[in-house]
């Protein structure tokens, strides 16, 4: 009884001064979002990702440039990371086999050229970062090119702020000029040059050169800047690439049976110019089979149509631009030849890009009720 009162007088003398708290298993340190500058971090440019893996080239144009592999640190996990991207890199920065660096920071981008898997796709991907150019590769035969796959490309384009330049391989198998008068009323540079010469079969294309012509031509305009190729497998992307480059990308021909191509590339790749002025890079990206443009806002995709802009402040406001749109004044500046002769389909196939994104936001409203 003694012994229970005493225990009794004792917790009655406590107050929460005397109250221990246990240390967390996991640490006792208070957590902050604060995170170091690493303003000793090296600069580098990603030229390669490959399972987690970053390749990075440093000092570039400097007698000590080098490639140096990296892992992402753990507060850019969630942070995609692409080729063309500068970043910072710390550790051990030698590019020595067998090292391994950190990448603990992701400079300002200057572009970015973003994708969907299609136009009902939120997740937008990121396709490459800090390219000027986008070089839209098409054939014109085996594979057919697609005017659709071409104008979602020159929307991301302008929508990213680059430039874009239309290549149109195999020429000696189809004449493009139908290709070339659709864009006219454009401010598009168009090359062309025949990619399978000598009546060879396109699933043959793995060896067969391309116009030298077209090679020297294209490299002109690449001088000094970054680059992007972009393409159906089988138009003959890697091809070129591999002449302006010196390098040994894989290539390949087209499916006889469903007219496709095989894709060859299967992760985008910076490459250097040789004997180029210093910033001189084409990144290959893999062949894509669909570029959605769900991130993309619709008066930004009517942007990108500069033929049909001006008809557009006729419109009235809140204009869809769609077919049943009441007083839309597309149609009639389509019919009174002002978007030239290809006007009409431009002007459908704007409004196919439209449709879908009305589509998908109207979907959104309804699951959202």
């Amino acid at each position: 009884m003694a012994r229970a009162d005493r225990r009794a007088s004792s917790w009655d003398e406590l107050d929460e001064s005397d109250v221990r708290v246990r240390a967390n298993k996991k640490g006792s340190r208070p957590r902050t979002k604060e995170r170091p500058a690493y303003e000793d971090a090296v600069i580098g440019r990603i030229v390669a990702v490959d399972r987690g893996r970053f390749t990075a080239v440093v000092d570039e144009s400097s007698d000590d440039e080098r490639l140096v592999t990296a892992v992402r640190a753990k507060q850019l996990r969630r942070t995609p990371i692409v080729a063309g991207d500068r970043v910072g890199l710390v550790g051990d920065v030698s590019g020595r086999p067998d090292t391994l660096a950190r990448l603990v920071r992701l400079e300002p981008r200057t572009t970015l050229l973003r994708r969907s898997a299609d136009d009902t796709d939120p997740v937008e991907r990121v396709v490459v970062a800090n390219a000027d150019r986008l070089v839209i590769v098409v054939a014109a035969a085996e594979p057919e090119p697609r005017t659709g796959f071409i104008d979602r490309s020159l929307v991301a384009a302008y929508d990213a702020g680059i430039e874009p330049l239309l290549i149109i391989t195999k020429t000696d198998l189809q004449d493009p000029s139908w290709l070339i008068e659709h864009y006219r009323a454009l401010e598009l540079s168009v090359l062309t040059s025949g990619a399978a010469g000598d009546g060879a079969s396109a699933a043959e294309e793995d060896s067969l050169p391309l116009d030298q012509q077209l090679v020297d031509a294209l490299r002109e305009r690449l001088l000094g800047s970054v680059s992007v190729m972009l393409g159906h497998s089988g138009v003959g992307k890697s091809t070129l690439v591999n002449a302006l480059t010196g390098a040994q990308r894989a290539t390949g021909g087209v499916n006889a049976v469903t007219g496709r191509g095989r894709h060859t590339s299967s992760s985008a790749l910076a490459l250097r110019v040789p004997d180029s002025p210093a910033g001189t890079w084409i990144i290959d990206t893999p062949g894509v089979r669909s570029f959605g443009l769900a991130h993309v806002e619709p008066d930004r995709i009517v942007e990108a149509f500069d033929e049909l802009g001006p008809a557009i402040a006729e419109c009235p406001k809140g204009c869809t631009h769609l077919a049943e749109a009441p007083g839309c004044a597309l149609d009639a500046w389509v019919a009174q030849g002002h978007a030239g002769q290809a006007g009409p389909e431009r002007l459908e196939s704007l409004r196919r890009l439209l449709s879908s994104g009305h589509e998908q936001e109207a979907e959104s409203k309804t699951l959202g009720a």
